[in-house]
C-alpha cells in the first residue's frame, strides 16, 4: 500500500491482521496472576559493580544466597567480557562513546576473575583507559569500589558525613531535598565513607597499570560537575571532613551512624504495609546496604544480611537458553510500569472489564495500590491520602506520579467500578504531589535546587528531582480521562509549566525516555487531550519538529547521544517505541488523514516479526515471538548522559497503542469476532 492512496478497506484490513498478531503476542506474555514484567537491561556496570560487590565482601567464591554454585559469577563474567567493543572500551548504550569508568571496573572484575593483562582484549582496554586520563578521572562511585579494594586512597572519595540525617528542614542540603534515589545512595555511602572498609588484595590482583599519575590517585579531583565558586567551597568542605576524620570516631557521630541505620533499615527489605523489596528496591543502594551491613559487622547469616542477599540476586536473569548461558543484572524490576502501558495500549484496541485479560491486570494493579506514607509525605502543602503506585513489585516508600499516572488512567479506561474508585485515589494523590511551577516530579513534590548538582558526590547526574515535561504531560493525559481540563487550576498551571519549557525548536526535553522524541510525544498529548487546541502555535511547532526528523521510510528513531549533542536530535537507528510515539503525537496533532502518521504505522506494519522472522536469530536476536518487533536500542533513560535502559516490552506495547489508536480513528480496530476465543468486544473505544 502507497501512503498517497486513500485508506482503503484492503489497508484497513491488513492493519487489523498486524494488529491482531500484536496484540495475541502481548497477551500471551501476561503472566498468570495478570501483570506483565518485560526484561529492563542496563549496561556493563551492573554487571561490574555485582562482582566487585562479591569481593569487597570476600564472596568471589562463596555459594549464592540460594545456595548456587560461586560458578554462576564466572557466567556473569562471561556476559560481561561479551559487552566489550572492539576498540577494548564499554560504553552507557550500544554505539555510545567509551565510558572510563564504566570500562575501568570491567577490566578490574576481568582480571580479578582471571583474565591475564597480556591477554589482547586486556591490552586494549588499559591502553585505552590510559589514553582517558587513566583509572584516576573515574567517577565518585567507581571510585567507592576502587578504595573499598585498596586500589585508591579513601582520600581521593568524597566524604559524605553521616550527620546529613541530622540537619535540620530548613537547610538547603537536608536529606528530602535531594532526589529519592539520591537519599537511598547517600546514606548507605556515608556509612561506608566513614568506615571504610579496605580488603587488600595481593599485588597481582592490583589494577597499577590503569593509573597515569600515581600521586593523583590518591587524591580528591574537582571533576567537570565540581567546578567553579560553589565546586571550590565544596571541595574545601570535603577537605575539612576528612582532617577531622584522621582523630578518630567521636562519640557523638556514633549517634547519627545509627539514625542513618535505622532509616535504611526501615525501607530495606520489609513486609507487609511497607514492603519494599530491598533498598529503593533498585541496584545501587542495594549493593550499597550489603556493603553497609559488611562494614558493621554483620555476619552472611544474619536476617539483614540474607534478606539483601536475595532481593538483589533475584535481579539475575540468564542470557540465552541452556544451562551455561551468561548472566546478567537488572537494575530493577519493572511490572507495574509494564502492566499499566500494556492495560492501556490493549484499552487503545478496544479492551475493557468484559475481558478475562483486562480484569485480571486491573485486579493486580489494584493490590499493587501503595497506601503506605513513605517519603513522599514529608514536603507536602497539605496532609495527602496514601495512594500511588510504584515502578517495581514492592516499593512502598516511593510510589512515582509517571506509574500513578499511567497506572490510574489505565484502571480509569477499565471501565470497572473498582478499578475506577483506585484510580481516583491516585489523582487525588496526584494533585497533592503537583510542583509550584506547575509541573510534576517523580517521587517528590520538590523544586529545582541546581546547586546540588555541585556536590562531589553528584557524578549520576540527578542528585534532585524537578519537575519535567514528560511526567507533567502524562499526568494531564490522566487527568483527562477523568473529565479534569484547561479550566481546572491544576491543569491550567501544568500547561503553562509545559509551554514553558518548549525548546526554540518546538521539541522538548525527554526526562525518562529517549529523547526528544519522547519528551514531545508526552508533553503535547496530555495538552491536547485537556482541550488545548491542535492549532496552537506551540502544538504546530512540536508537530512540525516530529515531522522534520521522520526518515524517509517513515520511521523514527534517535540514539542516547541527543543527551550530549543536540545536534543528534531526532537521529538513529529506526526502533519500534520511537516510531510508535512519532506516530501517536502525529496523529494527535494533524489528525487521522495525516500521511505522515500513517506513513509511521506503515512502517511499523512492515517491520513487525513474522514467523519467518522470528525464527532468524539476526533479525530476532532477543527471541521475541511472531508479531512482535526486534529492538536493540536503548530508548529509555535512568540518569541522563550516564545510565540508559533497555525496555523490553517497549518494542511491543507502544505499537499496539500506536496502531490501536491509528484504527480507532479510522472506526476500525480488531473486531470481536477475529478474537471472540479471546473475548474482545466488537465495538471499539471511542
Amino acid at each position: 500500500m502507497h501512503p498517497s492512496d486513500a485508506l482503503s478497506r484492503d489497508s484497513i484490513a491488513q492493519m487489523e491482521t498486524h494488529l491482531e498478531r500484536a496484540v495475541d503476542a502481548l497477551t500471551r506474555l501476561q503472566r498468570s496472576d495478570g501483570h506483565w514484567r518485560g526484561e529492563l537491561e542496563g549496561d556493563s556496570i551492573l554487571q561490574s559493580e555485582y562482582l566487585l560487590m562479591k569481593w569487597i565482601l570476600a564472596q568471589e567464591s562463596a555459594p549464592l544466597a540460594d545456595g548456587s554454585s560461586a560458578d554462576l559469577l564466572q557466567r556473569m563474567v562471561a556476559y560481561l567480557r561479551s559487552q566489550q567493543r572492539g576498540d577494548g572500551s564499554w560504553g552507557a548504550y550500544p554505539d555510545a562513546p567509551m565510558d572510563l569508568s564504566a570500562t575501568v571496573k570491567a577490566y578490574f572484575c576481568l582480571k580479578l576473575f582471571g583474565d591475564a593483562p597480556s591477554d589482547p582484549h586486556m591490552q586494549r582496554a588499559c591502553a585505552r583507559i590510559r589514553q582517558a586520563g587513566g583509572a584516576e578521572s573515574c567517577n565518585s562511585f567507581t571510585n567507592f569500589y576502587l578504595a573499598a579494594l585498596g586500589q585508591i586512597s579513601w582520600d581521593a572519595v568524597p566524604c559524605i558525613p553521616p550527620e546529613i540525617i541530622d540537619l535540620p528542614k530548613w537547610c538547603f542540603f537536608h536529606l528530602e531535598k535531594v532526589s529519592a534515589w539520591s537519599r537511598t545512595m547517600i546514606l548507605p555511602l556515608a556509612i561506608v565513607s566513614m568506615r571504610r572498609p579496605t580488603r587488600v588484595l595481593p599485588s597481582a590482583l592490583c589494577i597499577d597499570e590503569l593509573f597515569v599519575d600515581h600521586v593523583a590517585r590518591h587524591r580528591m579531583k574537582a571533576t567537570r560537575r565540581i567546578k567553579g565558586a560553589w565546586g571550590a567551597r565544596f571541595l574545601k568542605v570535603d577537605r575539612l571532613l576528612k582532617w577531622a576524620h584522621r582523630f578518630g570516631p567521636f562519640a557523638w557521630r556514633q549517634g547519627s551512624v545509627n539514625r542513618a541505620f535505622a532509616w535504611m533499615h526501615a525501607r530495606a527489605g520489609q513486609d507487609g504495609a511497607a514492603a519494599t523489596d530491598g533498598l529503593g528496591a533498585i541496584f545501587p543502594p542495594m549493593v550499597y546496604w550489603q556493603i553497609v551491613l559488611h562494614a558493621m559487622g554483620y555476619a552472611r547469616s544474619d536476617p539483614l544480611v540474607v534478606r539483601a542477599e536475595r532481593d538483589l540476586d533475584a535481579l539475575i536473569v540468564r542470557v540465552g537458553v541452556g544451562p551455561e548461558a551468561p548472566l546478567r543484572v537488572q537494575p530493577c524490576f519493572s511490572p507495574v510500569w509494564d502492566t499499566g502501558i500494556a492495560l492501556s495500549a490493549l484499552a487503545d484496541c478496544g479492551f475493557d472489564a468484559t475481558d478475562e485479560v483486562v480484569q485480571r491486570a486491573s485486579a493486580w494493579l489494584r493490590s499493587k495500590e501503595c497506601m503506605h506514607r513513605g517519603d513522599w509525605a514529608s514536603n507536602l502543602h497539605a496532609d495527602g491520602h496514601p495512594s500511588g503506585w510504584c515502578f517495581e513489585y514492592n516499593n512502598a516508600f516511593y510510589p512515582d506520579c509517571d506509574d500513578t499516572a499511567m497506572v490510574a488512567m489505565s484502571l480509569y479506561r477499565t471501565g470497572d467500578l473498582h478499578a475506577k474508585a483506585a484510580s481516583s485515589r491516585g489523582v487525588a494523590w496526584l494533585l497533592k504531589m503537583q510542583n509550584d511551577d506547575g509541573g510534576w516530579a517523580a517521587f517528590d513534590r520538590t523544586e529545582h535546587r541546581p546547586i546540588l548538582e555541585c556536590v562531589p558526590f553528584a557524578d549520576h547526574n540527578a542528585m534532585q528531582d524537578p519537575s519535567c515535561p514528560d511526567i507533567t504531560g502524562r499526568v494531564l493525559e490522566c487527568f483527562a480521562w477523568h473529565g479534569m481540563h484547561g479550566e481546572h487550576a491544576s491543569v491550567r498551571d501544568a500547561i503553562a509549566y509545559i509551554t514553558a519549557h518548549q525548546q526554540v525548536d518546538g521539541s522538548f526535553f525527554g526526562r525518562w525516555g529517549v529523547h526528544y522524541l519522547y519528551g514531545t510525544w508526552q508533553a503535547v498529548i496530555g495538552p491536547l487531550r485537556c482541550g488545548v487546541s491542535a492549532s496552537e502555535p506551540w502544538v504546530q511547532r512540536a508537530g512540525a519538529w516530529v515531522k522534520s526528523v521522520q526518515k524517509s521510510d517513515g520511521s523514527f528513531g534517535e540514539s542516547c547521544a541527543a543527551y550530549d549533542n543536540a545536534s543528534r536530535k531526532g537521529q538513529g537507528v529506526s526502533t519500534a517505541s520511537q516510531t510508535a510515539w512519532g506516530a501517536m503525537l502525529l496523529l494527535e496533532v494533524f489528525g487521522k488523514d495525516d500521511l505522515d502518521a500513517r506513513r509511521a504505522i506503515d512502517w511499523l506494519c512492515r517491520t513487525q516479526l513474522d514467523d519467518a522472522s522470528a525464527m532468524d536469530p539476526i533479525t530476532n536476536p532477543d527471541s521475541d515471538a511472531s508479531g512482535s518487533w526486534s529492538e536493540a536500542a536503548f530508548t529509555g533513560t535512568g540518569f541522563p548522559r550516564v545510565f540508559y535502559l533497555r525496555y523490553h516490552l517497549y518494542r511491543l506495547y507502544f505499537p499496539i497503542m500506536a496502531i490501536g489508536r491509528f484504527l480507532s480513528a479510522h472506526g476500525a480496530g480488531i473486531s470481536g469476532k477475529r478474537l471472540k476465543d479471546r473475548g474482545v468486544r466488537a465495538a471499539l473505544f471511542g
